[in-house]
């Protein structure tokens, strides 16, 4: 799927493609991509710029992006293995802020 602005997806809305499974979905976007709290979204996300997850959102892929992916309290990523959580905000040095 291709987009050539940005991607916002509303809060606790689930963006789910029956039948496909999560790696076999591209979302190519040229602006940036927001994922709304508690929202849940699948595939394999390019961004041009930068992802932000809100708080409690989830998604079921992989993040690609060449600015940044910003991760609220709460967020859950599944790389099909074990998912990642994350418990605080971590900046750009990698470091968590309390």
């Amino acid at each position: 799927i291709q987009i050539t602005g940005n991607l916002i997806q509303a809060a606790h809305k689930n963006v789910i493609l029956d039948g496909a499974k999560s790696e076999n979905i591209f979302w190519q976007v040229a602006g940036h991509v927001e994922v709304g709290v508690g929202a849940k979204m699948e595939g394999i996300i390019l961004a041009k710029t930068k992802v932000d997850f809100m708080t409690g959102s989830f998604l079921n892929g992989r993040v690609l992006t060449q600015t940044a992916c910003n991760l609220q309290s709460g967020v859950t990523i599944n790389r099909n293995t074990e998912p990642v959580t994350t418990v605080a905000p971590i900046n750009r040095r990698g470091l968590r802020s309390m």
